[in-house]
């Protein structure tokens, strides 16, 4: 009655749907009724938004991509007022923290990591009903297959490990060309449709080299398949170097192990040199090594997360089938900004940013377990092929670097007092989350990951709350991020060197980074890059880490560049150019 009064007083030419709820929204408020405000408040976006999208629409996003990206805004707008509490939801929104993929967060987990043994021996599984692969061709649309069905259920990467092994016993007999051609199409359908990552090994590891193989016809173990595995892997990084002869392919990644015992045997040592060429070329390539004491079991991603045989004890369990649940983010800046040199207050801070993330991970396992269903949770074998329970949360610290800097004035990297609170502070979480989660049976995990979403927006939102002058960021005042990686050059040995002796430290306490160093446009030899690669692994303990170079495509001219350039040098173009930069 109310609300009729004032649209009657008010004599509104258009009256329409939204501006009616406006108006009840707005005298709930005033009666003091916020909380049913929240049940009827409208989700969706302003139509200056709508279109504003739709107007970019011609270039920036395809049919599809628009109704997702519409869909992504009303989950996560719904996720905020209807599922988080308020006091993580008012967190995230401010900046406090940040949870990653907002949109999918009740609906999707991260990442998956698959076991293509499941379907290689028994492959019957819905809607993959066609028997198990008896020949490469049809194991590698089996894999295609499970990756473009699961892609519809994952927000992020999926992995593909020990994917040349199990692959392995399918090339015994196989003609090399074909089977090559065969793994062109392969890596350029998955190119085009899925973010995936290919882990290859250059040796057979001794806790898989006498099982069983895992697929009909076969009564060999995966020992026997050595020779196919490497020639494999070799295949693989063959056909990135000459379909990225042109124009760089970025996906899929491909992440190769660093065992003991590929350098002992020159086949592996050279392609082990094919991979620094593409690495060098430009490619995303990444380097998980296991010289250093590894859990050699362990299963790495190119996100920055590492499973390891730690939850419950068995390899297969705690890093097959399983992945990444979500992801909550921690401003560490922030807190820096709001303890004012208070460490007491500093640490009472972090401790309450942390049980905000982790109860935000805990809400989207719930959700996600009472939604089941779907391709990655049918049942296999009396369990569901997903092991949501065996999934990671991954809490990542971003702008550690610049929160240390902040609260005592000096860089980590070049005072022993700030480098000797930075580890303090990667203890106090690690430890933390180890006694509130681990005991629980949770799977909570303390990472320092790249995390494009989070560094900028929450660096942002800091330099409009506490001023470009008290903010420390990298980038432009218009581009400005937070550090959320160890990011190095090539350029400069000794100082990354020292900067790595320092942050080794840290990495006993994380359970995901990545280690990013920045070749520059400099000429690299690609042997001498290889023997760096051993040095990093095991002189300083660096688990993953990949070479990483700006290329510039032009169009017109099909040639890459390296650097980031504003005019092709060969037509003069400008329009024509494409930039592939991986990291900022």
């Amino acid at each position: 009655k109310e609300t009729e009064k004032r649209l009657l007083k008010a004599r509104t030419k258009y009256l329409t749907a939204p501006l009616i709820r406006e108006l009840v929204n707005g005298i709930l408020i005033e009666k003091g009724l916020e909380e049913y405000r929240h049940k009827i408040t409208r989700l969706g976006l302003p139509v200056h938004d709508v279109s504003h999208m739709l107007s970019r629409g011609k270039t920036a996003y395809s049919a599809f991509s628009l109704c997702e990206e519409f869909g992504k805004n009303v989950l996560g707008e719904y996720a905020l007022l209807n599922v988080l509490p308020r006091d993580v939801a008012d967190a995230h929104l401010s900046g406090e923290i940040h949870l990653e993929e907002l949109g999918y967060w009740i609906l999707k987990p991260s990442e998956v990591v698959h076991d293509l043994r499941v379907f290689l021996k028994k492959a019957d599984v819905p809607p993959l009903s066609r028997g198990p692969p008896k020949s490469l061709d049809s194991a590698l649309n089996l894999a295609l297959n499970i990756l473009l069905h699961s892609a519809k259920e994952v927000s992020g990467i999926q992995t593909l490990e020990y994917f040349n092994l199990f692959l392995a016993p399918f090339l015994k007999g196989f003609e090399e060309a074909h089977a090559k051609e065969l793994l062109r199409q392969f890596i350029l359908n998955v190119s085009q449709h899925v973010d995936a990552s290919i882990n290859i090994e250059l040796t057979v590891p001794s806790f898989l080299a006498d099982k069983q193989v895992d697929a009909v016809n076969f009564s060999s173990v995966y020992g026997d398949f050595q020779d196919e595995c490497l020639l494999l892997a070799r295949l693989i990084l063959e056909v990135l170097a000459e379909e990225s002869a042109v124009k760089p392919i970025l996906n899929p990644k491909v992440i190769v192990k660093l065992r003991f015992e590929a350098f002992k045997d020159e086949k592996a040592v050279d392609v082990l040199l094919k991979a620094h060429q593409l690495a060098v070329n430009g490619n995303a390539l990444y380097f998980a090594s296991f010289l250093g004491g590894n859990d050699e079991h362990a299963v790495f991603s190119p996100s920055g997360c590492t499973l390891k045989q730690d939850f419950k004890g068995d390899w297969e369990i705690d890093t097959l089938r399983a992945g990444v649940l979500g992801n909550a983010t921690v401003n560490m800046p922030r807190i820096a900004y709001e303890c004012g040199g208070d460490k007491a207050k500093f640490f009472a801070l972090l401790r309450e940013r942390l049980e905000m993330a982790t109860r935000a991970l805990e809400i989207k396992f719930r959700m996600l377990k009472l939604r089941g269903g779907g391709f990655l949770f049918q049942t296999v074998n009396g369990d569901p092929y997903y092991r949501l329970e065996n999934s990671a949360r991954m809490i990542n610290l971003v702008g550690l670097k610049e929160a240390v800097e902040a609260f005592n004035e000096k860089s980590v990297h070049e005072d022993e007092s700030s480098s000797r609170f930075a580890l303090e502070t990667v203890q106090f979480a690690s430890e933390l989350l180890q006694k509130s989660e681990k005991r629980r049976g949770k799977r909570t995990l303390l990472a320092t990951m790249p995390s494009k979403e989070a560094s900028s927006r929450l660096a942002k939102q800091d330099i409009e709350r506490f001023g470009v002058a008290k903010t420390r960021f990298h980038g432009t005042r218009d581009k400005p991020y937070y550090s959320s990686f160890c990011s190095l050059s090539l350029q400069n040995l000794e100082a990354s060197l020292k900067t790595l002796a320092v942050e080794k430290e840290f990495y006993k306490h994380l359970d995901g980074n990545l280690t990013v160093l920045e070749l520059g446009e400099a000429e690299h030899n690609v042997e001498a890059l290889l023997s760096f690669t051993r040095r990093l692994a095991e002189g300083y303990g660096v688990s993953l880490f990949t070479y990483n170079r700006n290329l510039t495509y032009c169009s017109q001219c099909r040639k890459s560049m390296l650097g980031v350039l504003h005019k092709c040098p060969g037509c003069g173009s400008v329009g024509t150019l494409t930039v592939f930069r991986r990291y900022p």
